[in-house]
């Protein structure tokens, strides 16, 4: 497209510097340039991409793994807290097993955190069902809820001791009303609604920390996979 001089108005030769009648220096758009401008930035794709997650195959990785960790970190579990080390695994494995089948190169420990706090949410549902569900079977089903009530008692009892050796090792205050105060708190725990309002919030504390150790793990194993994969590039 041939082009004129805006000071003497006389044609310019295409990629032409200068006007050949005045000498006029002349501004020359070059093809390169808009090309490289249309073009997106390839590091920005790659991070884009990288942190950016397919969900479909996402939460089917997470539903695999979730389920063995929601049972395991369960109350019919006998492991107690390695439950917790468990779930770390767990959702470092389906960050594992997302990667491994939908083949980028990496993901980012955000998008990690983000498939292990899925994969601990299903787990935390899943246990607080569980255990809610075989303390319900257990009172009702199986007609054991002297024995759950008698055992119940025993730790409030146990827990009441701690806390008076506890007081009367910091010397705290009146001993007649701390051990009033420390009465009325046995009586409300012994009741039905004490009992479930402590073991909700045992069920909830429980939860919370699947979600902790979830959203860790699966940072990790993104971070264990990034390293691995560029390692092996």
């Amino acid at each position: 497209m041939e082009t004129t001089c805006t000071r003497c108005h006389q044609p310019v030769p295409e990629q032409s510097c200068f006007c050949p009648a005045c000498g006029l220096p002349q501004l020359v758009y070059s093809s390169e340039d808009e090309t490289a401008q249309a073009q997106p930035d390839v590091r920005a794709v790659a991070i884009r991409d990288a942190s950016s997650i397919n969900w479909k195959p996402a939460i089917r990785a997470a539903s695999i793994l979730a389920v063995p960790a929601g049972l395991i970190a369960s109350g019919i579990s006998p492991v107690g807290v390695l439950g917790l080390l468990w779930m770390a695994a767990s959702a470092a494995w389906a960050v594992s097993l997302y990667v491994r089948r939908q083949g980028p190169a990496w993901i980012t420990m955000g998008a990690g955190a983000r498939i292990g706090l899925i994969t601990g949410l299903m787990a935390a549902w899943l246990a607080f069902s569980v255990t809610g569900g075989a303390l319900f079977v257990q009172r009702y089903v199986f007609h054991k809820a002297g024995q759950i009530d008698s055992e119940w008692q025993q730790r409030v009892e146990m827990s009441q001791a701690m806390a008076q050796q506890w007081a009367e090792g910091v010397g705290a205050g009146d001993a007649a009303q701390a051990r009033a105060m420390r009465g009325q708190v046995e009586k409300w725990m012994l009741t039905p609604w004490g009992h479930a309002g402590i073991e909700a919030f045992g069920f909830a504390t429980n939860s919370l920390l699947l979600l902790f150790f979830a959203a860790g793990g699966g940072a990790v194993g993104a971070r264990w996979m990034a390293r691995s994969r560029r390692t092996g590039l």
